[in-house]
């Protein structure tokens, strides 16, 4: 197996932080993984609560949790040295770590040496596993749905998390497959599709949603952008070797221009659907899409319910705000353009 995976139960380690907008991984596994999530802990300067039993690492290996989550990022991504009595603290009693900031856990002696001692994992996931495989076109079985996005950060991870949930409230057999950090984090398990070297990131796709049964569902999260000037490879080596039946647009109303390239405008969702229809055929011939995504977080409910319907009317598709109001018409016309039926 060439995915990360990442043992559960977690405790959640949000360090010194007093500002939640540090902590959303923590909090991003909190609201999509709460079960997995059996405790917190931090440092004596932090203020951050998740609501979970506070526990110091031997209770925490005492109560069966298997790893320690850097649910927080410091200014900069870095791991600050005082952070580290906690982190090696928690590799001696056996407790994996896993971390997604830009400092590696494999860089830092003290923790290497002590991982090597207790036989606990130091789990980068912005780190692409070894030897991925030049990707081989060949079609696999089972169905999979694939975010793409007009843009980057217009809310692929989050569409994908809720169209698994609503697609398992169908009765249908659904499984998120996490292509970003956080993604994985929240999954346990996938691969960072933007650390992996151009050559294999259609091989890494392909690993990332293997060969399944018939009636079973991959739900892939996005990455990037088909048309953006920076990230368009990456999510045209993911479009390729995912070879989605099926597809979701997600964009952000209002925006017009792509973030960060004021100089490029914004595509048309009909373009994103046209241009991911003509490369995706080149592994599904019959790929299709079968909704939009939006994230109207900009707008009041009257603002939002007629913005959606109006692309809806124009688009001819269910278009949605999945955390506003759930992804049920794009499972709905999933259901009615796969005819699906919900399994045992």
């Amino acid at each position: 197996m060439r995915t990360i995976e990442i043992q559960s139960p977690y405790l959640i380690f949000t360090g010194e932080a007093t500002d939640s907008t540090y902590a959303k991984t923590g909090l991003g596994l909190l609201e999509w993984r709460k079960e997995l999530c059996q405790g917190q802990i931090r440092l004596p300067e932090g203020t951050i609560d998740l609501g979970l039993p506070f526990l110091t690492v031997e209770e925490a290996a005492q109560s069966g949790i298997k790893s320690l989550i850097i649910g927080t990022a410091s200014v900069g991504g870095a791991i600050p040295d005082t952070w580290l009595d906690v982190l090696e603290a928690a590799v001696q009693q056996g407790l994996d770590i896993v971390g997604g900031v830009h400092t590696r856990l494999n860089d830092i002696e003290r923790l290497k040496q002590a991982a090597k001692q207790s036989g606990a994992n130091l789990v980068d996931v912005r780190v692409a596993p070894e030897n991925l495989p030049v990707a081989t076109g060949i079609k696999r079985t089972g169905k999979r749905v694939l975010m793409v996005g007009t843009d980057c950060a217009v809310g692929k991870k989050y569409t994908a998390l809720a169209l698994e949930r609503d697609m398992k409230a169908a009765g249908l057999n659904a499984e998120f497959r996490a292509s970003g950090q956080t993604g994985i984090m929240i999954a346990g398990k996938g691969i960072p599709i933007d650390a992996v070297i151009s050559d294999f990131v259609s091989g890494a796709a392909e690993l990332l949603s293997p060969h399944n049964n018939a009636h079973h569902w991959d739900v892939i999260e996005g990455q990037g952008g088909i048309f953006h000037p920076g990230y368009g490879a990456v999510s045209y080596g993911l479009l390729v070797g995912s070879q989605p039946d099926a597809f979701v647009v997600c964009h952000e109303a209002g925006r017009t221009h792509i973030s960060g390239w004021p100089d490029f405008e914004l595509p048309s969702i009909s373009e994103v659907i046209d241009r991911t229809i003509a490369i995706g055929r080149l592994t599904n011939p019959d790929i299709r899409c079968v909704g939009v995504s939006v994230n109207s977080s900009g707008m009041n409910e009257e603002q939002s319910g007629r913005y959606l319907s109006d692309l809806s009317q124009g688009l001819g598709l269910p278009c949605v705000d999945p955390i506003r109001y759930g992804s049920a018409p794009i499972v709905e016309e999933m259901i009615s353009s796969f005819g699906l039926e919900a399994v045992a």
